[in-house]
């Protein structure tokens, strides 16, 4: 890769990060191209020499995210055994949570945005998600997966909301 090639792809990567966390303090709606620029300390038009759009910078922003999850999810499946595998993917997601909220909040206001490319990447996402534990808990030989499964992404779902609305308390679970 030349210098310029990885400057390049550097800045992409800043604009993108820059976009998450504009879209995940403002919202998509209010967010602007100007303002991702500004964060990302560059002009505006440069941020339209990688992306068309605001639709395709939130889009980019959706996959980094999803794509974080995935291979969190894809790595802890690869080095844990069946009994420790539900928990450990916990501990995965909760992490990515915890350094990375604002993709989070991203990811749940995207849930409500109906541009096709972003419904599309995001029934995507969760598709993907849904797999990859539905077949990690079924190849691990847990009973019930396909139903542990649908718990699993509800629970994190319930996390998602947790920290969206700064309530600590709905994770709380009596032992």
């Amino acid at each position: 890769m030349t210098k310029a090639s990885s400057t390049s792809a550097n800045r992409r990567t800043d604009i993108v990060s820059a976009a998450i966390e504009v879209f995940a303090e403002i919202g998509y709606y209010r967010a602007t191209t100007a303002k991702v620029a500004e964060r990302a300390q560059i002009s505006q038009p440069y941020v339209f020499r990688f992306f068309s759009t605001k639709e395709a910078l939130l889009q980019e922003a959706l996959e980094v995210s999803w794509t974080r999850i995935f291979d969190a999810f894809r790595s802890v499946i690869a080095t844990t055994g069946p009994e420790r595998l539900e928990n450990e993917l916990v501990q995965a997601y909760v992490k990515i949570m915890d350094d990375y909220q604002n993709e989070t909040l991203l990811q749940m206001q995207a849930q409500t945005i109906k541009e096709e490319t972003i419904t599309q990447t995001m029934q995507n996402g969760f598709r993907e998600i849904q797999q990859i534990v539905y077949t990690a808990f079924k190849d691990a030989g847990l009973e019930r997966p396909q139903e542990k499964t649908l718990i699993f992404l509800a629970k994190g779902m319930l996390c998602n909301i947790s920290l969206a609305l700064s309530l600590p308390e709905l994770m709380v679970v009596d032992e």
